[in-house]
């Protein structure tokens, strides 16, 4: 007698498992625990087998008839059922390993094993967090480019141009990481290099100007605010250092005796160590220094805690405060600055004012060359400096 609903709801748990037939070879079977579930009975190569459809009653007895008249047709055909809903289930299995998502994760994980810092990787993770809504869950090798295209173009929409060609290069690099996997076949985002609107190049705003810069230092030098910070950005200045790496700068990276400092590898942009020459006037500004934070690791703690360094933020309102416009000069654009004045003098080759910025030589011998190559001619570069910044240019 077919199975009805009230039938199936009736059912109750025993010692053992036992089963209630419906018909054409599809039953319930009742665990000990109450768990009714349907199963399909058939027989293929003379050996009896049996395929699972569901748990009532989350399939109901309606779709397990369906599920039930699907596997007939199946077997009707000489088609295993078992072994073809096993097959799906590794074929859906594989399918989830290759979304764009999982492929993201990796790449990011690879990135962090590569030494990327840690501000790198998390605007790779908030970029591709911008993706995940569109492409996270497709399989990476079926993402078409007008599918990208729709997702960078929510982010052209809104004017952040610069986003979108950030987001691009992004998932760029995560569908090349899939190709170089064995995974995705093309990387569809090349086409779309000129499908989209190109941001207007920003600089950061640098004073280039002699007289202003003359104005700039002398308002510096009657700097009302913490002795820190002035001393903070004289230093940003004759280092010609990136912000980060000033502001997160600790006292075991100062060679005094040698007059050195070692910049780490993990701090740097390139993520190579570099060498800063100690002139004199650096020397006097860190002596200074050491009276107001030498009893912590770093050179610039923050007010709320001793082992986190100050914002970049605190050297820009303090740029504000010297009554410099942000279209005028940020913090960054000291090292414009430094390279301004360092080549127009015509004293210094220009390998040996790169290797000042800490720009890298894209040839590894090269690079390795110009590292130790300039290391006298940036010592002078550094006392020239600091002469220039401390005095010459009044």
């Amino acid at each position: 007698m077919p199975l009805t609903e009230a039938k199936l709801k009736s059912l109750k748990p025993k010692g053992k498992p036992y089963k209630v037939s419906d018909y054409d070879s599809l039953f319930v079977l009742v665990t000990p625990k109450g768990s009714k579930l349907w199963k399909f009975k058939f027989r293929l190569g003379g050996k009896e087998k049996s395929l699972s459809l569901g748990k009532y009653p989350a399939v109901s007895l309606k779709r397990a008839r369906f599920l039930r008249d699907e596997a007939r047709k199946l077997h009707a055909e000489g088609v295993d059922p078992a072994a073809n809903k096993q097959k799906k289930k590794a074929k859906k299995a594989s399918v989830s390993e290759h979304t764009f998502a999982k492929f993201a994760e990796k790449f990011l994980a690879k990135q962090l094993k590569e030494g990327k810092s840690e501000a790198t990787i998390q605007k790779k993770e908030w970029l591709l967090r911008l993706a995940m809504d569109d492409l996270g869950d497709m399989p990476i090798n079926e993402i078409k480019a007008q599918t990208v295209l729709k997702t960078l173009k929510k982010r052209e929409a809104l004017g952040h141009y610069e986003t979108v060609r950030r987001l691009r290069a992004t998932i760029s690099a995560v569908f090349r990481y899939a190709v170089a996997s064995g995974v995705a076949e093309t990387d569809p985002t090349f086409a779309l290099k000129d499908a989209l609107i190109r941001p207007t190049v920003k600089y950061h705003a640098a004073i280039t100007d002699k007289e202003r810069l003359k104005e700039f230092l002398r308002a510096l030098d009657s700097y009302g605010g913490k002795a820190e910070t002035r001393i903070a950005l004289k230093l940003h200045i004759l280092f010609a250092s990136r912000p980060g790496e000033i502001r997160k700068a600790r006292w075991e990276e100062f060679d005094i005796e040698e007059r050195i400092w070692n910049v780490p590898a993990e701090r740097m942009k390139m993520r190579v160590p570099h060498n800063v020459p100690l002139s004199d006037a650096a020397l006097a500004l860190l002596g200074e220094l050491r009276e107001l934070t030498g009893w912590g690791a770093l050179l610039f703690p923050s007010l709320s805690s001793a082992e986190k360094p100050i914002s970049e933020n605190t050297l820009n309102q303090a740029l504000r405060r010297l009554g410099f416009s942000a279209a005028e000069v940020t913090s960054h654009g000291f090292r414009t600055t430094f390279s301004t004045f360092a080549n127009e003098s015509g004293l210094w080759s220009a390998d040996a004012i790169e290797a000042y910025l800490s720009h890298q030589d894209k040839n590894a011998i090269r690079r390795t060359y110009n590292r130790a190559a300039y290391w006298d001619e940036r010592v002078k570069i550094a006392d020239w400096w600091a002469e220039k910044v401390t005095g010459s240019f009044f």
